[in-house]
């Protein structure tokens, strides 16, 4: 997007994160990367972040700028964007820039995910907060150069309002959703909760994780982490193998950068076949019993 509209990309790392990080972003792209430094900076606290993200801001004087929308970027995002005096896309998709009036253009979901709008921002700097993973990552290149620039922040612990006195992370067994390189997930054709037993076992036998549609979450077969979608999660798995899902649009928003796709259900007019480069018309829990013990003999030789 830099290139499309002929700026300078550069990138603000918070913390004593050391200089490998901003060789690694050099290398994937950056033209500069500022190091963003303070001793208060060494945990997040939303008000510090904050400070130090607008004092960023206002003294480079982005045209663009795009957070990540993590946990600590949600809280950020919408702070930074009313400090600065201008919107907000939130949650988006995809993000784009018109060459010829330099405006972004941001791709988010609207009414529950069943539909996406097209935001376009027309105040400077334009902010948007971009869902973690909805992009590959560029191949780094060692021989890539760009300026490394000290970022010193005074920050006042006074402005502190709220505290982070405990962080309490989801205990997953295996591998985490969004992280896993194979993804066997379960949509509303299985019936009920019972049937992602034998879905954790084939994942379990690939080293991969469990997922779901929003309808089978919906219904409380399994818990709201395990949803990919628009309103869900979104991942980039090699592998991702659907069983008695459909293939709405929502869904496959959250997984539409798998390397492949692999179906199974018993329609043969549902649209995940439209997306998977291999699919199987039948009944799902035939199918996926087959495939199981397929596996499991592999695995055993």
């Amino acid at each position: 997007m830099a290139d499309d509209l002929g700026q300078e990309l550069a990138i603000g790392i918070f913390g004593d994160v050391g200089g490998d990080i901003a060789q690694s972003a050099i290398a994937q792209g950056a033209d500069k990367v500022y190091s963003v430094t303070s001793p208060m900076l060494a945990d997040f606290q939303v008000e510090l972040y904050l400070a130090a993200a607008e004092t960023l801001c206002k003294e480079t004087s982005p045209s663009i700028v795009l957070i990540a929308r993590t946990n600590q970027g949600r809280e950020v995002a919408p702070r930074l964007a009313f400090r600065l005096g201008v919107g907000l896309a939130q949650d988006c998709l995809e993000v784009s820039a018109d060459a010829a009036t330099g405006r972004l253009l941001a791709n988010r979901p609207v009414y529950g995910g069943n539909a996406v709008a097209v935001v376009s921002c027309n105040q400077t700097p334009q902010v948007a907060a971009v869902r973690p993973k909805v992009y590959v990552p560029l191949e780094p290149d060692a021989s890539r150069q760009g300026e490394v620039v000290s970022f010193p922040v005074d920050l006042d612990d006074s402005i502190v309002r709220s505290r982070v006195i405990e962080v309490v992370k989801e205990e997953a067994e295996g591998v985490k959703l969004e992280d896993a390189t194979i993804v066997v997930s379960g949509g509303r054709g299985l019936g009920g909760p019972e049937p992602f037993a034998q879905l954790e076992e084939l994942a379990k036998l690939l080293g991969g994780a469990v997922g779901a549609s929003r309808a089978a979450v919906d219904s409380g077969w399994v818990p709201a982490s395990y949803q990919v979608g628009l309103t869900g999660k979104t991942i980039t798995p090699d592998l991702y193998i659907t069983i008695a899902i459909s293939g709405a649009s929502q869904h496959m928003a959250g997984c539409s950068g798998s390397k492949a796709i692999v179906a199974i259900n018993k329609d043969a007019e549902a649209n995940i076949f439209k997306e998977a480069r291999y699919g199987v018309i039948g009944d799902w829990e035939k199918v996926l019993a087959a495939m199981t013990e397929t596996v499991r003999e592999l695995v055993q030789e």
